[in-house]
């Protein structure tokens, strides 16, 4: 899955599309960003049941420790732990995971050129958005029902009006004193 550029964690989604599924999936999933939220919704449980899934999740606290982009790997050889049946992995755009012991292949815009690419960018949109719902219901003032964590103007002028909280990355520069 992409790195994302969020003020909160860094999520990534790792998926194996057993052969017998392609027919099943083939013109429904595609890049999740070209999907709608109904949609990626009424997808998700169709992939999560019939396609091995792992997700893989880097707290604010480690993002900020090691950057966005070692998070993201890291985040990326978590939700590859969780797939048994691997002997290559395909990844989306251009990270290399140096650390993981298997065969890979970067594929820019690999959401759109590959099924289980684009069924992993599925199975990370809802998680993360089903998580800054939950956070949304805490910390309503931030609009993270409709922002998702990014650093839109009301999101932005919230954190100036209450300040980050515990879940905010001190090092993005619109939170970060």
């Amino acid at each position: 899955s992409k790195p994302s550029f969020s003020i909160v964690n860094q999520f990534a989604a790792a998926c194996f599309v057993p052969d017998e599924m392609v027919p099943e999936l083939l013109y429904k999933v595609k890049d999740s960003k070209k999907l709608t939220a109904k949609k990626r919704e009424e997808l998700f449980p169709i992939i999560r049941e019939y396609c091995e899934v792992g997700v893989g999740v880097v707290s604010n606290q480690i993002i900020d420790d090691i950057n966005i982009l070692n998070a993201t790997k890291v985040a990326m050889e978590e939700a590859l732990t969780h797939i048994k049946n691997i002997d290559y992995v395909l990844i989306d755009g251009t990270v290399v995971l140096p650390n993981f012991p298997l065969p890979q292949e970067q594929v820019i815009k690999g959401d759109a050129k590959s099924i289980s690419i684009a069924a992993a960018s599925i199975i990370a949109k809802v998680t993360r958005d089903r998580i800054m719902d939950d956070l949304h219901e805490i910390w309503s003032f931030y609009g993270w029902d409709t922002n998702r964590g990014y650093g839109t103007k009301i999101h932005v002028e919230a954190i100036k009006t209450y300040g980050p909280c515990e879940v905010h990355r001190m090092t993005f520069k619109k939170v970060g004193k």
